[in-house]
């Protein structure tokens, strides 16, 4: 049996995570964070390939990765959810399902933060359930390419 293969892809400042305002987005690391993503692909017979980038170019270069041999991707975009055409792009031209995930609600912080680029792309979105928002994030992807 092929196991479907799913990009898990995180923006600017991920790598702050447990650190960066905890008060916001929780204590969890993203190490921390991958391994139970690790256990999640594993309970519903999916391959994860989860990665963090704090620059533009590279996540829209595995964003074009992902669309040529990926079955889906979760996209946690960070900063760049608000500003970045070219995330919007790559992620139009991949036509395989997209998750938007975000650990905080986008909409009960600051103004600005409630628009996105990237939601008019995506399958569906996931925000405001912390780190556990990964979990439903990998669940709800392996629904939508066994299906």
């Amino acid at each position: 049996m092929n196991k479907f293969k799913i990009m898990v892809v995180n923006g600017p400042n991920m790598n702050l995570l447990g650190t960066r305002e905890p008060e916001i987005y929780g204590s969890d690391t993203l190490a921390s964070i991958e391994k139970r993503l690790s256990q999640c692909a594993q309970d519903h017979a999916l391959d994860i390939d989860f990665r963090q980038s704090n620059h533009e170019g590279e996540l829209v270069t595995w964003i074009q990765e992902a669309g040529q041999s990926f079955s889906g991707i979760i996209i946690n975009p960070a900063a760049y959810t608000h500003t970045s055409v070219a995330i919007l792009d790559a992620l139009k031209a991949c036509q395989i399902p997209v998750i938007e995930l975000h650990l905080s609600n986008p909409y009960a912080r600051e103004r600005f933060r409630r628009r996105s680029l990237i939601s008019p792309v995506a399958t569906g979105v996931i925000c405001g359930f912390g780190a556990y928002g990964y979990e439903l994030a990998l669940t709800t992807m392996a629904n939508l390419v066994k299906d």
